[in-house]
């Protein structure tokens, strides 16, 4: 039985994304009646019908669909295997996938890319955003290396879960506002105030901490991003609860003030990595890297490592 073409996988999936023949023809550079032929090709290999041509779009089938799902790893896999022979064969370390959540502070993040690159500059990374609970399902499918999640974290067996950093979260305002010197959450519900989206670890730590003195306010807005709800307080649009690393370069500036907050509220984060196989060189390079600017114990990274991917 003959394996799949990915050419032709991957025309099916230039089909699924833009919508019809032609336009998936323009953008993979080949003449329609190739990308035709493609599909028939895919079709007669697995004995299905994966795409139905309509009059301004070509709709896949169930059983396309999935090919499609699936499929996106299969190219996304083997791209990452042509990078492995390209890296190999030009002496470089590795590429290294971290899963980051949406807490990780855009501050810390380009110093450690800068440390790793003084340090290991064979090693290449590439950030993914993905929450916490997700990177610990791609680390046990092996589609990251690295996550930095929310802590705690449900156990997920071959998966090393190490504490990284404990953060105070504080109040970022509006300069305009006449704050007391301590943030409660009797004095914010009466206000404007963002957060992060539902379902984030950040989302459920400060519904926590308004919950626990009785109170259930609706926040003006949720984002994704840190520097999203910053900007909504330097705008005088609303407060905004961030760590307090994330907005300690914003201490000077005329247009916000930083206020704790009482009950204190921290932001526990981890570093999750597989136990095996051992960690390569390049990841156990970026674990020291990001080991250094961890705030709890020290995180002991692998000291026996298998050559670099």
């Amino acid at each position: 039985m003959r394996n799949l073409n990915l050419d032709q996988l991957q025309t099916l999936i230039a089909i699924a994304d833009l919508g019809t023949f032609a336009a998936a023809a323009q953008a993979l550079h080949l003449a329609p009646p190739t990308v035709s032929l493609h599909i028939k090709e895919l079709e007669m290999r697995l004995q299905a019908s994966l795409v139905v041509r309509g009059r301004r779009r070509a709709e896949l089938t169930p059983m396309g669909d999935a090919l499609v799902q699936e499929g996106r790893k299969l190219l996304a896999a083997s791209d990452d295997m042509i990078e492995l022979v390209r890296r190999r064969a030009s002496g470089r370390e590795g590429l290294v996938r971290i899963g980051v959540s949406a807490g990780v502070s855009t501050r810390l993040l380009p110093m450690m890319l800068e440390a790793l690159a003084r340090k290991s500059p064979g090693v290449e990374v590439k950030l993914e955003a993905v929450g916490s609970s997700d990177a610990m399902l791609r680390l046990k499918a092996s589609t990251l290396d690295i996550g930095i999640v929310a802590s705690p974290q449900t156990t997920v067996t071959g998966i090393h879960l190490v504490p990284w950093r404990e953060d105070p979260l504080v109040a970022l305002l509006p300069s305009s506002w006449k704050p007391p010197k301590l943030i409660t959450p009797q004095w914010l519900a009466g206000r404007r105030w963002a957060t992060f989206a539902p379902a984030t670890q950040m989302h459920g730590l400060i519904a926590s901490w308004f919950g626990q003195s009785g109170h259930n306010p609706r926040p003006y807005l949720t984002m994704s991003y840190p520097g999203a709800l910053k900007s909504l307080a330097t705008a005088s649009q609303s407060a905004a609860i961030l760590p307090l690393e994330e907005v300690d370069d914003q201490d000077q500036s005329p247009h916000v003030q930083i206020r704790h907050l009482n009950p204190k509220l921290m932001r526990p984060m981890a570093v999750a990595y597989r136990h095996s196989p051992a960690p390569s060189s390049a990841v156990a390079s970026v674990l020291d890297i990001i080991a250094r600017f961890g705030n709890m114990r020290p995180m002991k990274t692998p000291t026996k490592v298998k050559k670099s991917t």
